[in-house]
């Protein structure tokens, strides 16, 4: 697009590739996030002496955060996602509950209000009923979230889900809603303009999750039809107008097996998934989002949006499936990374380069697109075959295996998947 990029960076990853590649690099703090990647001031004060117009969050640390985004509008700085308001409506997911209410999108029945202590929790937990899942009302990307079966297991969940939250995006506030049993976890994306135009792009299945953290995704979910893609996109487009949205978001829905969905959370943000959805649209999403952050309208209608293919992801994290899967930071000695038609990979790896113990474990996102899933799943399983990352252990071999896996090919994905395969796995 012709634009000069400026790279923050903590003293950690001052060799990391996104600080060579940009035009211009800036230090921001020590290792630790709360004193870089956390630090509103330091980002702002980089991005002023820069002289940059805008800011792009990315998908992690204060992506999601309405009060990054207001000091952005403070200094007239452009936040490339939507405004702080909206932000603080659909971020926090129990606000975010009460505005799908509002709007007539199906949600999980849960805490229509804002949770701070167990005892208040425990008291919704019991009008619900339980299974019930325990979430922070901040953040995302499975962080703060904890299941509790009975009222037992509550307390200890609840204050395990809040240290995590409090810990992770500075903010304790928490909701509690039913539990659904063997669902699919299905989003779809959407993008709005400032001139009050809102489509989506279809959806993802992010079924195959570990802790609620994904691990594979494709687009688009062979368990839909086209009458309920219709169904779910409309919703999320509804959703999406109710709340005046604009740039691009993630509508995240639980689909049970019956075909029944319900609004589960949404993502203000661009999602780390975002390529399978480029693949079969042919939309390059950020862009987009920066096209609408400028003041111009979408790039296309609803009925201009096509998916073609199947497309899948499958995400690279320097960690030992064998041993709980351990985080193992340290020095990449080695790396080879697959090509070819239909293959894509999205990485900061490169030979020598020093995997920090500070941040989140992912290497790479390997995306692969075919004619149809079972082209797809062959393509994955030969780019995942090519994949050499030495130094650090890696989850890749376990990857190939879920590729591998029969139920898996066959499309009998849910929530509840991962389980199910370490059993068959262990037997």
């Amino acid at each position: 697009m012709g634009i000069e990029t400026v790279a923050v960076y903590s003293e950690a990853d001052r060799e990391a590739l996104h600080t060579q590649l940009a035009d211009e690099a800036i230090c921001i703090g020590p290792a630790p996030s709360k004193d870089s990647y956390l630090n509103m001031e330091r980002i702002l004060s980089a991005t002023l002496v820069s002289g940059a117009d805008a800011i792009h969050p990315g998908f992690g640390f204060l992506s999601e955060n309405s009060h990054f985004a207001r000091r952005c509008q403070e200094c007239h700085i452009t936040y490339i996602g939507p405004d702080p308001e909206v932000i603080e409506k659909l971020g926090n997911k129990s606000e975010a509950r009460n505005t799908m209410c509002s709007a007539g999108v199906p949600v999980i029945p849960g805490s229509k209000e804002p949770i701070y202590d167990e005892k208040k929790g425990l008291e919704i937990a019991r009008k619900i009923g339980f299974p019930v899942m325990i979430k922070a009302a901040l953040g995302g990307g499975g962080k703060g979230m904890r299941m509790a079966e009975n009222e037992e297991e509550f307390a200890g969940s609840f204050a395990t889900a809040q240290k995590e939250a409090q810990m992770a995006f500075g903010d304790g506030t928490m909701y509690v809603e039913r539990f659904i049993r063997h669902p699919r976890h299905v989003e779809f994306q959407i993008m709005a303009d400032a001139f009050g135009n809102v489509i989506h792009l279809g959806e993802r299945d992010c079924s195959v999750q570990r802790n609620h953290q994904k691990m594979i995704e494709e687009s688009p979910c062979i368990a839909i039809s086209d009458e309920l893609r219709r169904k779910m996109g409309a919703a999320a487009v509804q959703a999406a107008k109710a709340a005046h949205y604009k740039n691009a978001g993630t509508i995240e829905f639980l689909l049970e097996p019956d075909g029944n969905f319900y609004f589960m959370e949404m993502n203000t943000r661009i999602q780390v998934e975002h390529p399978v959805t480029e693949w079969v649209t042919g939309l390059d999403l950020i862009k987009e989002q920066i096209r609408v952050a400028s003041g111009l309208p979408l790039s296309l209608t609803q009925d201009q949006v096509k998916l073609k293919g199947h497309a899948i992801e499958c995400r690279i994290n320097a960690e030992n499936p064998e041993k709980n899967f351990m985080p193992c930071p340290g020095l990449i000695t080695d790396v080879h990374l697959p090509g070819g038609f239909g293959v894509r990979v999205d990485t900061a790896v490169y030979n020598g380069c020093q995997i920090p113990a500070y941040y989140d474990s992912m290497l790479a996102k390997l995306i692969v697109h075919g004619r149809d899933r079972q082209e797809a799943i062959n393509r994955m399983i030969c780019a995942l075959g090519e994949v050499v990352i030495e130094g650090v252990d890696t989850n890749v071999d376990y990857q190939y295996e879920i590729l591998n896996d029969p139920e898996y090919q066959a499309g009998n994905i849910d929530i509840e998947f991962i389980d199910q395969f370490m059993a068959r796995r262990e037997k």
